[in-house]
């Protein structure tokens, strides 16, 4: 599947093990760079127009290492609350101010991904809606005291401890909330 990218050297722009694993499942040869660059958006940005320009932001810091033959995918995840955005916690303190904010409650997880070459850029999000039952104060030590949730959107991994007692109900992707919708992603690589 997907021969037509054998002509291209895939590059995953992407520090997350998330992302590396998701991609590996599509069978295609990539490789990962780390792509460093400053992720602050405009105030005026809501929901899904954050993360689709943080991965356009992104392209743009690798796009001088391109060659003719590059195929770059970029992403970026948040997490979308009560018209507020949640993305990676600081601190211990700010990932338990997240996760209690999140507690009880109905949130979108936003993922905008961008795939380039020199001449193409396609972009896209995928919104999945997550149902978070009521977290206790020990449920949410226990998970910040045995896992890192400090390299995700949110606080915390769906597919965690925290994901197996405190998800309710996935609407939509659950690899987005991951944090890379592979079938959408899929779809897009076909006609590139």
């Amino acid at each position: 599947m997907l021969d037509n990218l054998d002509k291209y050297d895939i590059v995953l722009a992407s520090k997350s093990p998330r992302r590396q694993e998701l991609l590996s499942g599509l069978n295609i040869n990539f490789r990962v760079e780390n792509v460093d660059c400053d992720e602050r958006y405009p105030e005026n940005l809501k929901a899904e127009q954050i993360p689709v320009y943080i991965a356009k932001l992104k392209t743009e810091a690798y796009k001088n290492l391109m060659t003719d033959n590059t195929l770059l995918i970029t992403a970026d995840t948040i997490v979308w609350s009560d018209g507020k955005v949640f993305g990676k916690p600081a601190d211990r303190q700010h990932a338990t101010e997240i996760l209690k904010a999140l507690s009880g409650k109905e949130h979108q997880v936003i993922t905008g991904v961008c795939v380039s070459t020199v001449n193409k850029q396609a972009d896209f999000f995928t919104v999945t809606n997550v149902k978070f039952a009521e977290l206790s104060e020990d449920e949410i030590n226990y998970y910040l005291d045995n896992y890192k949730p400090y390299d995700k959107a949110g606080a915390y991994g769906i597919q965690e401890w925290i994901g197996y007692v405190g998800v309710e109900g996935v609407q939509g992707s659950f690899y987005n909330v991951m944090g890379l919708p592979i079938q959408r992603l899929y779809q897009e690589l076909k006609i590139f």
